[in-house]
């Protein structure tokens, strides 16, 4: 995932013409311009999802298993692209774990702000391509809309 330039996750990206470009062409020229090594293909489609409003956009998903070579790689081409420091801020790898606390690593993710479906993609992904126990993502999900304690409700009464 990466961190957009408003502060909000999301994953790499962009709007195609398609009287010029087919879906992959067009993602694989943004891509190019954003990480530079990664081509993907009809194969690596995952999903689709229509955004209602003023700006309907349709959003489609794609994912692409890699190597931790080929991961290591992108996120290296990812600091010498031309939008990072200016639409992106930077690469992110998502926890794919909980800690003992039931709220450390990816429910603590998950309450991070995504932009439009992304935060919907990231668990569709994670599920349909098991990356994390379904169990245990249920879990993190259900963490994430628990009412967080603030400093003054661990302080108590101390004052």
């Amino acid at each position: 995932m990466q961190m957009r330039f408003d502060g909000l996750l999301g994953f790499p990206g962009g709007f195609v013409d398609r009287r010029y470009w087919s879906l992959e062409d067009g993602l694989n020229r943004v891509l190019g311009l954003g990480l530079g090594c990664v081509r993907l293909t009809e194969a690596d489609y995952l999903c689709s999802h229509l955004t209602e409003g003023p700006h309907r956009v349709v959003a489609h998903f794609y994912a692409r298993q890699l190597t931790l070579e080929e991961l290591h790689t992108i996120e290296i081409s990812a600091v010498h692209s031309r939008d990072h420091g200016m639409e992106v801020m930077g690469m992110v790898r998502v926890p794919l774990y909980t800690q003992k606390d039931r709220m450390g690593g990816l429910p603590n993710f998950l309450a991070n702000s995504f932009v439009g479906t992304a935060k919907f993609q990231l668990l569709f992904a994670l599920k349909i391509l098991n990356m994390v126990p379904e169990e245990k993502l249920a879990e993190a999900v259900a963490a994430t809309q628990r009412p967080k304690k603030t400093a003054i409700d661990h302080a108590g009464g101390a004052a």
